[in-house]
């Protein structure tokens, strides 16, 4: 059984005791999140694809941690104009375990 679920922008393909790194939400650690947008679910051979979204259909994570990804750095420059700047970023995300899927 699995599911296609849509948070911050993106889709997910998960299944029952997956682990995520999603987009940072607003729950703290050991807090269950349900998943409402799910866009598809398989289960026993049948497929059921909503139109945006499945009927009645949710998604129950438990989230583990809240962190921040590998630094990346955005370098400016143009050549001959002494223009050059430099800046880093790292990306806020939010690691779940997915518990139960629900139709």
């Amino acid at each position: 059984m699995y599911a296609v679920i849509r948070t911050g922008g993106k889709q997910y393909k998960v299944q029952e005791g997956d682990v995520l790194k999603l987009e940072k939400l607003a729950a703290e650690v050991g807090e269950t999140v349900e998943f409402d947008q799910v866009l598809a679910v398989k289960t026993d051979g049948e497929l059921k694809i909503g139109t945006p979204y499945v009927e009645g259909a949710k998604v129950t994570a438990k989230v583990l941690g809240q962190g921040k990804g590998k630094k990346i750095v955005v370098f400016k420059y143009k050549p001959k104009k002494n223009y050059r700047r430099k800046q880093g970023h790292r990306q806020p995300f939010t690691s779940v375990r997915i518990e139960k899927i629900d139709v």
